[in-house]
């Protein structure tokens, strides 16, 4: 050996997404869909293959069954967020950390309708909720679209990074730069807004319906925590 190892692999910026499932899912997640198939048929788009609806779902509906959903997502999105910032909120100021969704929004697909790659700005967090879509076996059974039939697929940072670049077997590590989230009904996907993706086309017996969401987290004294200086 002709070095002396200072400390162990770095393995910097790392990518943190969180899948979790929601227990009372079944109860709630019927009654989720029949708002928003209405909310469709209000907007006289009964027959489209894609529908979205405006970012301030939480403002227009006073639904104690979306409020119940939106405990759940607050806090398995804090939790998250003090995970990964917890050593670095205990040098702030602030002596609470606040949630705050700061937009909601749902949308319906189907037809092979697909949401081109995207990121979502003003927040720190964004997340799916999978409220429907065909069961796992029916759904991969798809002849074109097969197991990707309606995931959800994020890019990695080093996507354009690495685009065209040369590739041999010494970074075949940053090769695999996607990752796909099934839509399975009442799993909650948390990932950072600037994380780019996009859902794939979705063709099934059921709409697949989904309900996404923009998060910030701020301390109660602002968010400055750390003194940034050239070096």
């Amino acid at each position: 050996m002709t070095y002396k190892a200072l400390s162990g692999l770095d393995s910097l910026w790392a990518t943190p997404i969180r899948r979790v499932r929601y227990v009372d899912a079944q109860s709630i997640n019927p009654v989720l869909a029949a708002l928003f198939q209405q909310e469709r048929l209000s907007a006289g788009a009964g027959d489209a293959s894609v529908f979205s609806s405006s970012d301030d779902l939480l403002i227009r509906y006073d639904d104690p069954v979306l409020k119940q959903l939106f405990q759940f997502i607050s806090q398995t999105v804090f939790e998250l967020a003090a995970e990964l910032n917890g050593d670095l909120w205990q040098q702030s100021p602030s002596l609470r950390m606040n949630m705050n969704v700061v937009g909601a929004w749902f949308q319906i697909q189907n037809g092979g309708a697909f949401h081109d790659v995207h990121s979502h700005g003003n927040c720190s967090w964004s997340g799916v909720y999978y409220v429907q879509a065909d069961d796992d076996e029916v759904r991969r059974e798809h002849p074109v679209y097969g197991a990707l039939n309606g995931v959800t697929r994020f890019y990695g940072p080093q996507t354009e990074q690495i685009a065209g670049a040369y590739m041999d077997s010494g970074n075949l590590y940053l090769q695999r730069n996607s990752w796909d989230s099934l839509p399975e009904p009442g799993v909650l996907c948390v990932f950072p807004s600037h994380l780019k993706h996009m859902a794939l086309p979705y063709q099934g017996q059921k709409d697949r319906i989904i309900l996404s969401f923009n998060a910030q987290v701020h301390g109660d004294q602002g968010d400055g925590v750390l003194a940034f200086s050239m070096g």
